[in-house]
This record gives C-alpha cells, structure tokens and sequence, in this order.
C-alpha cells in the first residue's frame, strides 16, 4: 500500500528515481539505489534467508536523516521501513515501493546510574547496552543473542535470561523518540501521546523510533551458564529439569535443549559433530545459593558444567547464538502447561528422525512476572503459557531449506495438542495473523495506526492487515 498518489505531488513529471537521487543530498548519511556496486550489500539483513528488494536503503546518520527519508517517501508515496539488524527481517512481507532505512548508527548510550536508566538510539545492540549497564551495577531486560538489536527485540516484547523476574523488555520502556508518519520528531511516555506509547511496548509502533529510555535493575552479578548430558539422556534429564523448574522462585529463568552440533570447523572441536540434551539457567542469587538450587542437576552427572558467577554483561555468552548473519529458521510454539504428556510430545518431536536437520530444540520456562496480571504494560505485556517452544535450523544453502521447515513444522504439529493460543512476536519468523499476536488489543491497535499513520508510510513486521 503507498502513501499517496505522486501525481498529486508539485513535481509529478519527475521520475522517483530523480527524487531519491535528490535525497542524497538531504541526508548526512548514505543513500544506497539499485545499480549501485554495493546495492546488494546495503539490501542484506542478518537473516540470511531475507532476500529484500527496496526502492532504496538509507542509512541514516542522524534524526534529521530519518526525517528527510520519511518526507521524500511520503512525497514519492513509498512506504518507510526501519531497520537496525535485520534480525526479523522475514516477518515484512515485502518491501515493493519501500525505502529501507538502516537505523545502525543512530548507536549512543547513556547510563544514568541515578535514575537507573538508560537512553539508547535506534541502532544500539543489545552487547553495548548490557556491557554500558554492568559498569554501573545494573542489568537490562536484554535477549539472550548480543547481535540483537534493542529496538526491534524490545518493541516486539522481548524474552531473555531476566525473564521471569523482570517480565517482557517491552515493560522496560519509559520513553521512545520517534519520527512519525508526517516527519514530525516527537518524545513519546505514559503521559504524551499516551496511545501511541501503549501501542509501541509489544504492538505496532506506526513510527520510526530513533531512541528508547529503560529501566534498568541493580543486578551486578548472576549465575548462569549451561550443563551437557550426551543426547540418550534426553528423557531422563528433560523430565528430571521439569521437576526441577516447578520448584524456582521467580529469580531463576532457565530452559531444556537439545543440541545437534555439526561436524563444520566453526564449532569447537569437543562439541563437533556430537549431539547433548542441555539444561541452561540464569539465577539471582549468590553463588552459595545457586549452588543448592542446581544440586538436583548436577546430581545427574553432566559431561560439561559452565554454569559460574559473572555479569550480567556475560549472560550474552550462555545461548550460544551466532555472532555473524546466518541463514536461521525457526518456528515456535507456546504449551499451555509443562505437564509430563506435553514434555514427552517435546521429547519425542526433539528426538524424531526428522529433527535431525535441526540445530537447536528448546524449552524455555515461562511463568513468573510473564504471568498476565502479574503486571502491566503495553499492548503485550504478558505470556499466557508455561512454556515456550522454539526450533531452528541453519541453512547454508537453498536445498537445505525444504528439510528444516518441514523438520521445525513437525516440532509443532507433535506439540500442537498442548500449544496455548498465545503466539510470541520474537519468536515468529515469517508474518503471522494479528489475531494471534496480539489478541484482545488488536482492535485498539488498528485504531491507534489509524489515527497516526493511516496512508500507511511506516511498514513493519507482522502487519495488521
């Protein structure tokens, strides 16, 4: 859908083309057009899979770039699509007559270690916000992969290692700076444009958002790390870590995985090519008290034990996820309750022949300030599920891609009849039906785009229509 019709524009005999060369010289930043030598490299995202098609990519320098862009685009009726890493680049479903703009410079950070907040521009990954924090004693509501970038994680909820005792990132939001749909800079909180701010914190922001503010947590020091069973102790270990999770207060968040590693020069040489169940957790508490809390588990025997104390900067190295783009798919799926059936549908999907194919099979422990009602919040502010599925494959090269979907989607058909009607945004890869996101708030939602971007200009994941 574009914005408006550029015959009615004062300039309507000249070419969009003419125009977006035009905007090379409004902006401080980089205009990148098709046909440029490095067109193809300004149009990649860190989903590998995401092959974007753009009228044009923008990298802005500045907010005054962003405004520059979103005028031109409205000018031309092209749409906007903001984007830091491209980490879900998959969920847009096209970017015909769009202007990407890359937001990864729009970087800065500043911890106010008074207020317990910090102020991070656009582009800001998640490893330079946590590390900024940690030298002051505090921690952010931050994803588990450091390559990710704060807006999108924490626009789209958020789900990390301070899960269950600080809720989804999306509550964190005190403030957003934004440009909206008529290139107006505006400062966005709970008392202006109050409508907009609800919509933004785990909805649909119908904006580019150049800056975010968010609470921080005296945390200085957590407990975390993994322990490795060899694969054939999958049931044993997954039923023993159910029985464990039902007994952890809210501070500790953790998950059970299976781990298929393969046989490339990339993994280190003591996990090439081997496959383990893991148990992987995050506990705030001392490291004598930790220690009793991970007893039962390490009762068990695990072939490998990472689990220490460190900062909550050093969380980041836990998942073990990619520091580099990768060609990922993955699909998700929320259980209503980890009862012993729903865990033995887990195990027998992780374990089927045809999940071979896949990296990584995961169950993350929901619960705790996930709970709804457990606190308030933005359109999302909550998880209504004991669980959260998630399986992902890497595929390096387009034969591989037909094996991974149809071993991910089986994962989900095993599960399904134990799947709650909650779908969560983070960990859906391809666009998903509004409904199912976002539930009651979808109305109020489409209201809210309605009244502050209604041409349309602003394109992000998961549209409502």
């Amino acid at each position: 859908m574009t914005a408006h019709d550029p015959a009615s524009t004062p300039d309507a005999g000249i070419l969009p083309g003419d125009h977006l060369e035009r905007l090379r010289t409004r902006v401080t930043g980089t205009v990148v057009l098709p046909g440029d030598p490095d067109w193809d490299d300004a149009r990649r995202a860190w989903q590998l899979l995401a092959d974007q098609h753009p009228a044009a990519v923008v990298y802005a320098a500045t907010e005054q770039d962003v405004v520059a862009t979103v005028a031109t685009a409205r000018k031309l009726g092209l749409s906007v699509a903001p984007q830091g890493t491209g980490h879900a680049a998959t969920a847009i479903p096209s970017l015909r007559d769009t202007i990407l703009l890359r937001t990864r410079a729009l970087d800065t950070i500043e911890i106010n270690p008074e207020t317990e907040r910090a102020r991070v521009g656009a582009g800001a990954v998640w490893s330079q916000v946590v590390g900024a924090a940690a030298e002051h004693g505090l921690a952010a509501v931050a994803g588990m992969a450091p390559s990710v970038g704060v807006t999108g994680f924490t626009l789209g909820g958020g789900v990390g290692w301070l899960a269950r005792s600080h809720g989804l990132a999306a509550n964190s939001i005190r403030a957003l700076d934004v440009v909206d749909a008529h290139g107006r800079s505006l400062h966005v909180d709970a008392a202006r444009h109050a409508d907009l701010f609800w919509a933004a914190r785990g909805g649909v922001a119908p904006v580019v958002v150049t800056g975010l503010e968010l609470q921080l947590y005296p945390i200085d020091e957590i407990v975390a790390g993994g322990l490795m069973w060899p694969l054939e102790r999958a049931p044993e270990i997954a039923h023993a870590w159910r029985d464990w999770a039902q007994t952890l207060p809210d501070g500790v968040t953790s998950l059970v995985r299976v781990l298929r590693y393969p046989p490339i020069p990339e993994i280190p040489e003591f996990l090439r090519g081997r496959s383990f169940v893991a148990v992987e957790a995050a506990i705030q508490a001392d490291a004598d008290a930790a220690d009793s809390l991970l007893q039962p588990l390490r009762a068990l025997g695990p072939e490998l034990d990472s689990v220490r104390p460190m900062s909550p900067a050093d969380l980041a190295s836990v998942h073990g996820d990619p520091d580099q783009p990768s060609p990922a798919y993955g699909e998700s799926v929320v259980l209503s309750e980890l009862t012993p059936d729903a865990l033995e549908a887990f195990l027998d999907a992780a374990l089927a022949p045809s999940s071979t194919s896949l990296l990584s099979i995961e169950l993350r422990h929901l619960g705790g300030m996930l709970t709804p009602g457990r606190t308030g919040g933005g359109a999302v502010a909550s998880i209504d599920g004991a669980g959260l599925v998630y399986s992902v494959g890497i595929v390096p090269f387009p034969e591989a891609q037909g094996p991974v979907r149809s071993a991910a989607a089986a994962v989900i058909e095993r599960l399904a009849p134990y799947a709650a009607d909650a779908v969560v945004k983070n960990f859906t890869d391809t666009p998903e039906a509004a409904t199912a996101l976002y539930g009651a708030a979808v109305e109020r939602l489409r209201a809210v785009v309605a009244a502050w971007d209604p041409e349309r200009v602003i394109r992000t994941g998961h549209p409502l229509d």
